[in-house]
């Protein structure tokens, strides 16, 4: 039987570190988790339905939050960074209204919130990004194939060693689900020391559910 692991989580310490920073009391730690969930689900819902409907472009890479007992720290990490701060003439910065959204989810106390935006360099080099735009693909009824094939060929022109793409599920509509993956150049994904990111995303069709996943292999700057 083969044994299976999440590429991040095997690799924390080394070439990871962990998206969620923060201390809590065994009796606290449940609620910090559902508020990390609700920010995080908050964030990409507004970026998805006011952002990338409009503009067409690539959406978030990573979230990383940190938090303290006066304040919260929220960093996304997006392709596109300057929708967020610019904002629309006659409204106030979106990223401005993305806070406050976040703050009615969120039970924020005395914690003050604070919204920061990184911008992603080679934007197909992270795996979150590039398993949005086969998603996307796969909405449309673009054949899964020329999908995958199209993601690894951005994924190259950033600077990848290697890639390797997996989509299982009632692909193109058949009866019966099957896994269907390419890999092209390195992905050494035994070798602790080598930069994997890793990604596991779940798109909705018309003939059901899909998951795609997408290891990258980094150069080990």
């Amino acid at each position: 039987m083969g044994q299976k692991i999440n590429p991040l989580g095997f690799r924390l310490g080394t070439t990871q570190s962990h998206d969620s920073i923060w201390f809590a009391q065994p009796t606290n730690y449940s609620e910090n988790l559902k508020e990390d969930k609700i920010i995080r689900d908050c964030i990409k819902n507004y970026i998805q339905k006011t952002i990338r409907i409009s503009a067409g472009l690539e959406g978030i890479g990573r979230i990383k939050i940190k938090k303290r007992s006066d304040w919260i720290q929220v960093i996304i990490y997006t392709g596109i960074p300057n929708l967020l701060i610019e904002g629309i003439e006659g409204k106030p910065p979106r990223i401005e209204e993305l806070q406050m959204n976040v703050q009615k989810k969120v039970n924020c106390g005395n914690r003050k919130l604070k919204i920061a935006i990184t911008g992603i360099p080679n934007a197909y080099r992270d795996p979150n990004i590039l398993a949005e735009f086969i998603a996307e693909q796969l909405k449309n009824r673009i054949s899964f194939r020329k999908a995958m094939k199209k993601a690894i060929e951005l994924a190259e022109e950033a600077g990848t060693k290697g890639i390797q793409v997996q989509i299982a599920g009632r692909i193109d509509g058949k009866e019966i689900a099957r896994v269907e993956w390419i890999r092209e150049g390195r992905v050494p994904l035994q070798t602790i020391q080598a930069k994997i990111d890793y990604c596991a995303y779940t798109v909705r069709t018309i003939y059901g559910v899909l998951g795609i996943k997408v290891w990258i292999f980094l150069n080990n700057e």
